[in-house]
């Protein structure tokens, strides 16, 4: 990795933890974010070159983009921070990684697929939990049954929210829930679904999320219908779904301010111990609609840490790549197989079901 390259939002939880990574792993990346407060100290105390730069406004965003090769960005909510720093990587023949599982980036991405692709840039958001390991399983599942028609994906997860997520889950209860059915987006409200899973640590109730591979799965398998899961207590269903008749209220600014501020006072992200010690399953499940269905699961480590390691895995394999270039997702760029790589991994399983 000697070419530039630079993470963006360095200052926030993930940021901070993968800049110490890349120093552990002997690499010295560009820190950057909007202040030169909370950058520069960090900045120092590693040893590493910093920018400052906010996105709103284009001429200092390539100003800050000059000679950087690759950005792994990590500054939310990406519903507001991913356009902009998309056209300026763009612009700026400067690759485009980010962590986000927000729909509205994947989708945005893929908007962006010719131009990038006339720029040779590529453009692949989702390279950490969100959404490396159920994009791998995903094509695992297509790969172990190639006429599947319906996906289902999904995670138990028990270890705590940095802020970012935390203030990125109070964006999307105002949104509501998504699936994909007959390969097209379609709204439906919070918990809108629920079924038994075993994630591979026991059965549970779960109901369904707006997970990024909703949007991801689709362009990685073909699959056309697509829901995914978390594990959910009956009192949480039932609390989701008196929301939706809130839904509305939930989306207005001073309503979505006050949940924020309650976030920025109580979510500090988990420490070191507590990503240590709360693994993560993923499980899926793909039929073809006539009898035939497999199941697949991996045990992978904290999302935090899945997070740090794939984000910095992927890059380090785009910069020695000679040709990646528009929007690609995280398992058609690095393959299903990458997953299994990371720290804390296993290996992927998967087992036929027989009928429906």
């Amino acid at each position: 990795m000697n070419k530039p390259w630079m993470i963006y939002g360095a200052n926030g939880y993930t940021g901070e933890l993968m800049a110490r990574e890349a120093v552990r792993r002997g690499h010295a990346p560009v820190l950057a974010g909007r202040s030169e407060a909370k950058i520069a100290p960090l900045a120092r105390e590693l040893g590493l070159d910093h920018r400052c730069f906010s996105l709103d406004a284009p001429a200092a965003v390539d100003a800050g983009l000059a000679g950087i090769a690759l950005v792994i960005h990590c500054a939310g909510p990406f519903s507001a921070t991913a356009r902009p720093m998309m056209e300026a990587c763009i612009r700026n023949g400067t690759h485009y990684l980010d962590i986000t599982g927000e729909i509205q980036v994947f989708e945005l991405a893929h908007q962006l697929d010719e131009r990038a692709r006339m720029a040779g840039v590529l453009l692949c958001p989702g390279v950490g939990f969100d959404v490396v390991p159920t994009d791998c399983l995903a094509a695992a599942l297509k790969e172990a049954l190639p006429e599947a028609r319906r996906l289902a994906l999904g995670f138990d997860s028990r270890g705590g929210m940095s802020p970012g997520t935390a203030r990125t889950s109070v964006e999307g209860l105002a949104k509501g829930g998504r699936i994909r059915r007959e390969g097209r987006l379609v709204p439906v409200p919070l918990a809108w679904r629920t079924r038994r899973v075993d994630f591979g640590d026991g059965e549970k109730l779960a109901m369904t999320i707006p997970w990024g591979d909703v949007a991801t799965a689709w362009y990685s398998t073909g699959i056309p219908d697509i829901e995914v899961y978390l594990p959910a207590s009956p009192k949480l269903v039932k609390r989701l779904r008196r929301l939706n008749w809130f839904r509305l209220l939930l989306g207005l600014g001073p309503v979505q301010s006050w949940l924020k501020g309650k976030v920025d006072k109580s979510v500090h992200g988990p420490g070191a111990e507590e990503r240590a010690r709360t693994p993560t399953f993923v499980w899926g499940e793909a039929s073809d609609g006539r009898g035939q269905t497999v199941t697949g699961r991996v045990r992978v480590a904290n999302g935090y840490e899945v997070t740090i390691h794939a984000a910095l895995g992927i890059a380090e394999r785009v910069l020695e790549m000679r040709r990646a270039v528009g929007h690609l997702t995280p398992s058609q760029l690095v393959g299903r197989d990458f997953v299994e790589l990371l720290p804390g991994s296993s290996s992927i399983r998967i087992e036929e079901q027989g009928a429906d």
